[in-house]
This record gives structure tokens, C-alpha cells and sequence, in this order.
């Protein structure tokens, strides 16, 4: 079969598709998983279309990373402990803030730039490279926001409530996450791993962690016949599923939930109330050196 005939049968499959032009979302989507279960188009492609529909109705809102999971540098800690707290986060770009008030974004890539080049020597050599931030309203449609990023180039905002108030942030990877799906990068959490180090002694945990996993590695002794994982103690303690932003303390830590569903919770941030009582084994600095290299 000739090329051309192999391009009138393509045509002829998709324009019979839409003879009867579709009048609503509802049946353009049901019209392209049609020509999805024909071959006219594949799986991905279908997947595809359906995220630059969602993309067109939905809001910031909806994908921003809430204000709690976001890694906001102090401007009042020494410049020691800023350059610390990045390295140990590993993100490209940071909020900064002073006196409850963002100040400006830090880019990863300027920081590394500066230090290379024998610039960054104190606070204010830092505060010369913060970035003017972007705000925009929960109520922003993504569409638009889209367009906003490739305009401007920029390529994170910082998301208020009506009241002002820092509500989260958004960035153009999230945009297109909707379109194409997760995109995975260097710096993202390893899902495999349960406990994960993070910024000012601070440690990522997994739900489904082990209470033996939990108790051998923070060097307590939590005992329950309930449940073998952290997550069910914590939401038995708490007598409720567990709600993102929730703190808990127990067993000399403070335990907050950084993401859950409406039905569990998934992730917890850990955090011993004295440094002290905590003493990571060489085995375990030497996993968690393996996971960072791995992951770099």
C-alpha cells in the first residue's frame, strides 16, 4: 500500500469519527477514546489531549505544592546554614523570607555561580542575587499560567490565599506534569526509600514504614498491637486519619504530615525534639550517601 493511500485510509478513520461534530467536553473525550480504541491515535496520545483539556479548566489550586512541603530558606540564619540547608534539599529554586514576608528566590544555579567565582562571601553578597518573585492568585487557570511562564521565562510562582497569605507555589513542571504525566528528576524522592534525609536534621518517612524499621533507625521503642506500620500508629494516636499539616509528638519526636489523602496518609516529616537522641549507625550514613549518590 502506497503512502498516500496509507494517509486517505488515516483521514478517512478520523473524519468518520467526527461526522457528528461533538457538542461538549464530555463527548470530544468520548469521541478520541473511540478513535484511541480504532488506532487512529495511541494511548499516550489520548492521554495526552485529555491533560491540555484538564490543563484548560483547571487551577492553580489544584496542583500547587502546599505552603508546608515547601523548603523556605530564613534570610536571618547565617549564610553557613543557607548554604547548608540547599545542599541537603537539593531543589533549584527557594523562596526566602524575612519578617514573615518573601524577599526574593534564590536559583540554585546562581548560588553555584556566585561561590565558583569567589562572590558569595556573606549575607549580602547572597541577598545581591535573590530574584524578584511572582505571585499569582489559587484562582489562576493553568492555561494561563502557562502562557505566563513561557512569557516571561520565569518558571516558578508563589500562590497567595484572598487574605495575601503564602498558600504554596507552582512551578512550570507541575503545569506540564498535567499534560505528560510525572516527570521524574534527579532530585526527586526516592519512592523505594523509606527514611530519607532532609534539611535541619529534619527526616522524610514513609507511611508504610515498619515500626521495627522506625524504632531501629530513630533509636526508640514503639510498641503497638494495632498496626506494624508508622502511619497507622501515628493516625491511632491522632484517632483520626491523619490531615497534611497535623504535628504530633511522641517518643521525644515531632512527627508532621506532609502528604496524605482523604483516606491515609502517605509521607511524614520527623523531627527528634532534642538533636541529641538521634545517633545515625555508619551502616545507616552510609545507605543514605548511597541513595543521595544514586539519586544525584
Amino acid at each position: 500500500m502506497s503512502d498516500s493511500s496509507s494517509g486517505s485510509s488515516w483521514l478517512e478513520r478520523l473524519g468518520s469519527l467526527f461526522s457528528d461534530e461533538p457538542e461538549s467536553r464530555e463527548e470530544l473525550v468520548t469521541v478520541l477514546k473511540e478513535a484511541q480504541s480504532q488506532g487512529v491515535i495511541d494511548a499516550d496520545a489520548l492521554l495526552m489531549i485529555e491533560g491540555v483539556l484538564d490543563v484548560s479548566e483547571s487551577r492553580v489550586r489544584d496542583i500547587m505544592i502546599p505552603r508546608l512541603q515547601i523548603e523556605i530558606i530564613d534570610a536571618t540564619e547565617p549564610l553557613e546554614s543557607i548554604l547548608e540547608t540547599m545542599l541537603e534539599s537539593s531543589h533549584s529554586r527557594y523562596p526566602v523570607m524575612q519578617d514573615k514576608e518573601i524577599v526574593g528566590i534564590l536559583l540554585a544555579k546562581d548560588v553555584l555561580r556566585a561561590v565558583v567565582k569567589g562572590e558569595l562571601n556573606s549575607k549580602e553578597d547572597l541577598q545581591k542575587i535573590y530574584r524578584d518573585p511572582i505571585f499569582i492568585p489559587e484562582s489562576k487557570r493553568l492555561n494561563v499560567l502557562l502562557r505566563e511562564f513561557k512569557a516571561s521565562r520565569n518558571h516558578l510562582a508563589l500562590v497567595v490565599d484572598e487574605y495575601a497569605e503564602l498558600a504554596g507555589l507552582v512551578t512550570i513542571e507541575d503545569v506540564l506534569e498535567q499534560i505528560v504525566g510525572d516527570i521524574e528528576d534527579e532530585h526527586d524522592i526516592d519512592e523505594d526509600a523509606n527514611i530519607q534525609k532532609r534539611a535541619a536534621g529534619a527526616f522524610s518517612v514513609q507511611a508504610l514504614t515498619t515500626l521495627e524499621e522506625f524504632n531501629s533507625f530513630f533509636n526508640v521503642e514503639i510498641e503497638t498491637e494495632n498496626t506494624e506500620t508508622i502511619g497507622g500508629f501515628i493516625g491511632s494516636e491522632l484517632g483520626h486519619v491523619p490531615v497534611v499539616g497535623e504535628v504530633l509528638e511522641t517518643h521525644g519526636l515531632c512527627v508532621r504530615v506532609l502528604k496524605a489523602t482523604e483516606r491515609r496518609a502517605e509521607v511524614f516529616e520527623v523531627k527528634p525534639i532534642e538533636e541529641s537522641m538521634i545517633e545515625i549507625t555508619e551502616e545507616q550514613s552510609q545507605e543514605m550517601l548511597e541513595q543521595q549518590t544514586q539519586n544525584s
